[in-house]
Formats: structure tokens, sequence, C-alpha cells
């Protein structure tokens, strides 16, 4: 009996998908939990999975089209059953797949495979563009069906467009740094091109003869140079017509680069329009180089927030500090059965979410958030969790924290540092929030002032832990002491409250035993 494949439920604000990727075909065995096929969401892409072993049947929703919450997509059979039912379908597509192989094998170019428009992804409507970040496939490089032809970089995450099919790009339409708008023509891709074949044919021929490494020879003024060559060339600034190639046919080859660079005779002429300033300016012996980039467009969404908030908000900071011994006490006595039980290390950040999110429950002015002229007050405590990478500052969040236990904490964190740092993150991921907590001192910061993150109107700062001497009972003590900071919106937060809430986060973390009485 067949099994129907059906689509995931949608959130109650997705109202429909789009199929982007099928991982299997009519006639494929399947596993159980296999992944079998993509719906791509305005927000994220859901994974559909096999709720059985068996054979893929029948396919009821092709690529491409849209597709309502749990509707039927396909039809899973019996393991084995690959012509069963509507089979005739995969047994068509069989023969047409071997015959498109058999005229591969036999030389037939590769222009004459299906073609298809590589396009962006769909943007949430939060975000109207995106930057073309890197090619990682050349015009003429062979490709796997779902391998990674491009990064598309968004204002809060880096989408990955994958190949439709096996084959090779023919023509790139954006180049790395242009800007595109959602569903936006990347390239052209054609179906069982790769190699020295179809599109990547005329540059691969002339790169096999002497080619001292990878990739297409590309034509530069009157020259030809060679990708490595071509590299070189752009680092070191060189002017390519003053380069003598040694290569077949005057091409350009990487020892040439590297003969120019030592004698100096490439060296670009000073341009007679730059300021006269600057042209008269000492040049220094030595090396004094100077690397010019655009601002990714992360980066500039950060800069743009940050100042945001400090134009905005009426930000103040109130500073305390906490001991930190009972929380370290307590980690060592349980951090090697805690990880045993939890497949995680018990770290501090678990404890500062828990005491976050029961001061917020206390003072609900710090969780609210402020919307044009209306005040909203948020029943629920979504703690976003500032983590840094190479690309910059992204807050996933952590919802509703204060019924989340501090294992579970300590997973979400890990996951969220690990996929942040991979650009894995999910728009929705980063959305919403009602507090963040940031941590300076895994950096050694011992005291800052945080930014508020808008539209909310508090964020919490930690800091480095550094052994003080303290007066405890009268005596002098040396205490593990840590710096807090509460950086808040004086709009909506009175400075009492202010004061108040840190001295309970202080109070929670002084006596753990507070987190499990509630009180």
């Amino acid at each position: 009996m067949a099994t129907e494949i059906k689509a995931p439920t949608f959130p109650e604000s997705v109202a429909e998908g789009t199929v982007a990727a099928w991982h299997k075909k009519p006639g494929d065995s399947v596993e159980r939990d296999e992944l079998i096929v993509e719906i791509e969401t305005d927000k994220v892409v859901l994974e559909v999975l096999a709720p059985e072993a068996g054979t893929l049947s029948d396919v009821m929703a092709e690529e491409g089209d849209t597709v309502e919450s749990e509707q039927v997509l396909g039809k899973l059979g019996a393991a084995g059953d690959a012509k069963s039912g509507d089979g005739e379908k995969a047994e068509k597509r069989e023969k047409e797949e071997g015959a498109a192989k058999a005229s591969a094998s036999e030389g037939g170019k590769a222009s004459g495979g299906k073609q298809h428009d590589v396009k962006a992804p769909s943007f949430p409507e939060s975000i109207q563009e995106g930057t073309v970040a890197t090619w990682h496939k050349k015009v003429g490089e062979a490709v796997k069906r779902d391998e990674v032809l491009a990064d598309i970089e968004t204002d809060k995450v880096v989408l990955e467009v994958v190949a439709p099919a096996d084959g090779a790009l023919a023509e790139i339409k954006a180049e790395e740094g242009s800007q595109v708008e959602s569903e936006a023509v990347l390239a052209v891709f054609t179906e069982g091109a790769g190699g020295d074949s179809g599109a990547g044919e005329s540059q691969s021929a002339s790169a096999s003869e002497g080619s001292d490494d990878d990739g297409a020879d590309e034509k530069v003024g009157d020259k030809i140079v060679a990708p490595a060559a071509r590299k070189m060339i752009a680092e070191h600034d060189l002017d390519v017509s003053r380069i003598e190639g040694t290569g077949k046919g005057g091409r350009v080859l990487k020892e040439d680069v590297q003969k120019a660079v030592k004698d100096g005779s490439a060296k670009k002429a000073a341009k007679s329009s730059a300021p006269a300033k600057k042209a008269a300016a000492p040049v220094a012996e030595g090396d004094r180089a100077e690397k010019r980039v655009p601002m990714t467009r992360l980066r500039k969404t950060i800069a743009k927030r940050l100042v945001e908030a400090q134009q905005t908000a009426a930000m103040l900071t109130t500073y305390n500090e906490v001991d930190m011994g009972a929380v370290m006490n307590l980690r060592a006595q349980y951090k090697e059965t805690f990880q045993k039980a939890h497949d995680t290390k018990l770290g501090f950040m678990g404890f500062f979410v828990k005491a976050a999110s029961e001061a917020l429950k206390r003072f609900p002015d710090v969780n609210a958030s402020i919307d044009g002229d209306e005040i909203v007050y948020h029943g629920f405590q979504d703690i976003g969790v500032a983590v840094s990478t190479d690309r910059g500052l992204v807050v996933p969040v952590l919802r509703d924290t204060d019924a989340m236990k501090i294992a579970d904490v300590e997973k979400g964190i890990v996951d969220f540092g690990r996929r942040a740092r991979d650009g894995k993150l999910g728009i929705d991921e980063m959305q919403g929030g009602t507090f963040t907590i940031t941590n300076g001192g895994i950096f050694g910061s011992l005291l800052s002032t945080p930014i508020i993150n808008p539209p909310q109107t508090a964020i919490l700062g930690m800091h480095k832990i550094q052994e003080r001497p303290m007066a405890v009972n009268g005596k002098v003590e040396i205490r593990p002491m840590m710096y807090l900071a509460l950086s808040y919106d004086h709009r909506m937060i009175d400075g009492k409250d202010a004061v108040q809430f840190l001295v309970t986060i202080k109070n929670l973390l002084e006596d753990p035993a507070r987190l499990l009485l509630d009180v």
C-alpha cells in the first residue's frame, strides 16, 4: 500500500511554500527518515523526510510548484516496488536519463542539455536585496546536483545557491560584489555540461596547453592570462600590458608575473587624476601595504543599527559586580556529571540566561519594547545571545527561556555558535527577542558599555572573572568577581527599576539555589 508524502505543517504566518528540490527520483529506494524533498517558504527551507523505508513511486508536485500546508507531494511504495502504481513515469525518466548519459559519453555537445536560470533565493519581506559574496564554481566547471554554486550575503544571513542538476555553469550574469534582488537571475546553468564541453570548451582547451594551474584563462586587455597569474597581478596591482608572456601564443604565466614582481618592470603608473597632496606624500621604505575592501552587508547593517540605537534611545548604563564563587563551585562539582547526563559542557551562560529570565518576569518593563508611540509588553522571555563571527556580530534568539533547563540553554548556545560561524543560521532564528545578553569576558574585557539592540529596551553585558580583594564579613578575602553592565532605554525604564533588575540578577547568581526555589 502506497504511503503519502506530505508537506510539513506551515506556521500561521506562512501561507504556502515552493518545492525547492527533490533529492530522490521515482524508482529510487529510500530509508526511513532520509531526506526526500525540500520546501522553501518565505522564511526557511523545510525538509521532508521519508515516513518509512520504501521506493519513491510517484512525484505529484514538481520542483518549482507552489504547495500548501500538508499537501500531498508524492507517494512511497514498498521497498523494491520501483514500477508499481505510477512507476511508468520513473521508467520513462530512467530511459531519458540513460539516453542523455549515452549521448554525453559519445562526446555529444553539453550545450545540447536542458538549460536553467539560476536564481537568487526568495528573500523575506524584511530584506530588500543581497550581495553576491562568492562564486564557488567557474563557467564550464563540472558540478553535482545540490552542490553550492554561490553565496548571497544579506543583512542578516548568508544564503546558499545550489546547482539544480548535474552539469555546469554556462554563463554568470551577476558577478561577485553585485547587488541582486529576490529571485534575480544569477547565472545560466546547463545540464550535463562540464569539463571540456559546452560553455567551457574554448577556455579549457587553451588552459590545457601548458597550463600551470586549475581554472580557465581570461583575456585582460590584449593579453591571455592564466588564472594563477591573474591572481598575482591583482595582488601586486600590476599593469598586465607591461608583462611579457612566455606561454603558448604569448600567454602570461605565473612565472612571468613572478619575474615582473622581482624586477619591478610592471608597476602601474601613478594616476594623473590623483590629488596633488596624495601624489606628493613621502613614500616610506619597507612593506607598508594597505588593502581596501568594501564593507560587508552584515557589517553595514550592524553599524547602522548601533548608530540608530544611540541616536533614538535615551541610553544609560548601570553597573554592579557579582561574586561568581558559588556558580564556579557548583560548576566544578557537577561539570563531569552534567556532561555525561546531557552530552554538553556546563558553562556560565546557562546560569545568566536563567537568572535574566527570572528577573525579566519580576520587572516587565525591562522585557518590553517600544514600537513608535506604543509600549509592547511581552508575556514571554525570548533572550538573544550575541555571537561573534568572522563576518560580524549576530544575535540568535533562545525562545521561552523561562521554560528551558540549563542544559537546553547550553546546547542551544553551542549550536548557535557553530552554525553562526558556518553562516548557517536561519533568518527567523535572529528575529524577535525581548532581551539580549552579550559576553565580552570571553575576549578578556573587564568592563564595557553594551549598546541596546532595538526595539528592545535593555541589554546585559557580562565580563571577565577577575580575582580581587573583597571585604567579606569584616575580613579581606580574594574572591572571583565579575562586573555586570545593564544598558537601558530611559524612555521606558526608570533608573530604580534598572538598578533593582541588575541587583536581582546579582542575588540569583550569588545564591544559585534561588533559581531552583524561585525566591
